[in-house]
C-alpha cells in the first residue's frame, strides 16, 4: 500500500469512527453513566441492588444491536462473584489479541462542580463528566467501534477476545477465577490491548510501561478504653493521633515525602529513565496545572524528570480516610480513645507486594510508643507491572498510529495507579506484548469530583486501536 493509499484509509477510518461514536457510542455511554454499578469494596450489597446487572445487561443489548458479524458475546457468572463478559469474534488470520476493559465504577466523592453530578452525563465542550465514563466504560465501546471500522473496509482480522470485568476497581478479586475458568477460550493471545490507563495529555496516544502495586490497611492506635476529659488526662496519657504519626513516620519522611525502608525502593531501569526524560520533556509546560492546586501550594519538585520518576517509580503514602475524630463541631475537650488511619501505599512496579506488606506490618505494629495497642488490618496487596521490551514491529505501529491520528508521535511512561489484571497476564502469558493506554488525562480525575471523557481523545484512541490491530493482522 503506498502513502497516498494509507492516508487515505487513515481519513476513512477517523471518518467512521467519528461518526459512529457520534451516532452510537455515546447516546448508550450516557444511559450507563446513569446507572451507580459502584464496585464491590463500595457497595458490599451490589447484587441485591442490581446496578451492576443493569449496567451489563445495558452493554450486552447495545453490542447485540451492532450487529458484529461473526461476534459471540458470553455473559459469565460464578457463584459468589461480580459477572464477566467474554467476547470473541473468529479471525480469518493467524494471532489473537485480547482487549481488557471494566464496568465497574469508583463512589461518588463529593465536591463535584455546580451543574455536575456523578450519575448524571453532562456535556461541555469536548467533555462528558459523569462517573465511569473514562474509568473505564468506553473500554467496550471502543473496542467493538474499532473492529467495526475495519469490517467497514472490508478487512481480515486476527482473533479478538475482549474481557470486560466487574470488580476492578475492588483490585480485581474475582478475575483470576474467570482466568482460569476461560482459558482454553482465551488461548494465548500475542497481543494485549488494555484500554484503563492513563494519557500524559490530549496531543498524542500514550503508552504505560509501567503500573505501581499498592498495599492497602487500616492503621488504628488505641491507648484508653473510653475517651476522658483532657484537661484531667493530657500530659498523662499519650494522645493517640500523637502516636499514630509517630508509627506512620516509620514510613514517610515527614519533611520529603521520601519513603523510608529499603524494601520500598527498587532500580529504574535506564530505559525507562530515559523514557522518563522524555515524557517530562511533552508534559513540561502543564506539569504545573494539571492539578487543581489550593492557594499557594506548589509540587514537591519543579523538575519534570524527577515528577514523572517519582509518580511512576517511587513508592508513596497518602492517608485516604481516619476513624475515632468527631468533626469539629461535634468535638469535646476529650482525649481521645484511639485514632484509625486508613493507609495507601503506592509501590514501585517491580515489588514484590505480598512480601513488601509482610514487612510493613511488623514495622507498623512491633515495638509500639508507650506500649500503645497498634494493629493493621491489611487488604489484599497489588502487584505492580512492568510491561516487556516492546517489539520493533509493535513499536512502529504504535507510532504510526499516533502520528496519523494525533499528528503527533507516541509517548511512553509508567503510570502511579494500579491494575492488578496486568501482572496476572504478565506472569500467565510470559510472551505477550503490550499496548496498555487510556484517555484519563489532565483534570479527567478519575475517582474523584468532575470524572470526564475527553471525546476527541476517544475517538482517535479508538482509530490507533483499530490501526495497531489492522498491522498486528499483517505482521503476526
Amino acid at each position: 500500500m503506498n502513502n497516498y493509499d494509507a492516508t487515505v484509509q487513515q481519513h476513512q477510518a477517523l471518518a467512521y469512527i467519528d461518526g459512529f461514536w457520534d451516532g452510537e457510542v455515546l447516546p448508550s455511554l450516557q444511559d450507563y453513566i446513569r446507572i451507580p454499578n459502584k464496585s464491590p469494596m463500595f457497595d458490599p450489597d451490589w447484587k441485591r441492588h442490581g446496578y451492576m446487572d443493569e449496567a451489563l445487561s445495558h452493554v450486552m443489548a447495545w453490542i447485540t444491536a451492532q450487529d458484529v458479524a461473526g461476534l459471540r458475546m458470553t455473559r459469565h457468572q460464578l457463584p459468589e462473584r461480580t459477572p464477566l463478559l467474554f467476547l470473541d469474534l473468529p479471525g480469518a488470520r493467524d494471532g489473537t489479541i485480547l482487549i481488557y476493559g471494566h464496568l465497574d465504577k469508583q463512589p461518588e466523592f463529593d465536591g463535584w462542580d455546580e451543574g455536575l453530578d456523578p450519575w448524571e452525563p453532562v456535556f461541555k465542550e469536548d467533555r462528558l463528566y459523569g462517573r465511569g465514563g473514562a474509568d473505564d466504560g468506553y473500554a467496550i465501546y471502543a473496542s467493538i467501534a474499532a473492529i467495526k471500522s475495519l469490517q467497514a473496509q472490508k478487512l481480515a482480522l486476527p482473533r479478538i477476545v475482549i474481557i470486560i470485568e466487574c470488580s476492578e476497581e475492588s483490585g480485581s478479586p474475582d478475575l483470576p477465577a474467570y482466568m482460569r475458568t476461560l482459558e482454553d477460550d482465551i488461548g494465548q493471545p500475542g497481543l494485549v490491548i488494555a484500554l484503563d490507563s492513563t494519557c500524559g495529555n490530549y496531543d498524542q496516544l500514550w503508552l504505560t510501561t509501567s503500573l505501581r502495586g499498592m498495599i492497602v490497611g487500616e492503621l488504628k492506635v488505641e491507648v484508653l478504653e473510653q475517651g476522658v476529659h483532657s484537661g484531667s488526662a493530657g500530659g498523662i496519657v499519650p494522645s493517640s493521633f500523637r502516636v499514630l504519626r509517630q508509627i506512620i513516620g516509620r514510613i514517610e519522611d515527614e519533611t520529603t515525602g521520601e519513603c523510608v525502608p529499603s524494601y520500598l525502593r527498587e532500580p529504574i531501569p535506564d530505559f525507562r529513565r530515559d523514557q522518563a526524560i522524555d515524557a517530562g520533556r511533552a508534559l513540561a509546560p502543564t506539569l504545573a496545572t494539571m492539578y487543581s492546586y489550593a492557594g499557594d501550594t506548589r509540587p514537591i519538585s519543579t523538575d519534570p524528570t524527577t515528577m514523572v520518576l517519582s509518580n511512576t517509580w517511587l513508592a508513596s503514602l497518602e492517608v485516604t480516610g481516619m476513624n475515632g475524630m468527631p468533626k469539629p463541631q461535634a468535638a469535646g475537650n476529650v482525649l481521645r480513645p484511639y485514632t484509625g488511619a486508613k493507609l495507601a501505599l503506592r509501590l514501585p512496579p517491580t515489588t514484590d507486594a505480598a512480601r513488601a506488606a509482610d514487612k510493613l506490618s511488623r514495622l507498623l505494629t512491633e515495638n509500639t510508643p508507650y506500649g500503645a495497642k497498634v494493629s493493621f488490618a491489611l487488604e489484599t496487596p497489588s502487584p505492580g507491572w512492568h510491561a516487556p521490551p516492546t517489539t520493533e514491529m509493535l513499536e512502529q505501529s504504535l507510532q504510526a498510529a499516533s502520528v496519523a491520528f494525533f499528528g503527533a508521535p507516541a509517548l511512553a511512561m509508567g503510570c502511579g495507579g494500579s491494575i492488578p489484571f496486568m501482572e496476572y497476564l504478565a506472569t500467565h502469558l510470559p510472551q505477550a506484548q503490550f499496548m496498555v493506554t487510556g484517555v484519563l488525562g489532565p483534570h479527567s480525575n478519575a475517582h474523584g469530583p468532575n470524572e470526564f471523557l475527553h471525546i476527541p481523545t476517544a475517538k482517535k484512541l479508538t482509530a490507533c486501536v483499530a490501526k495497531v490491530i489492522d498491522d498486528w493482522r499483517l505482521n503476526a
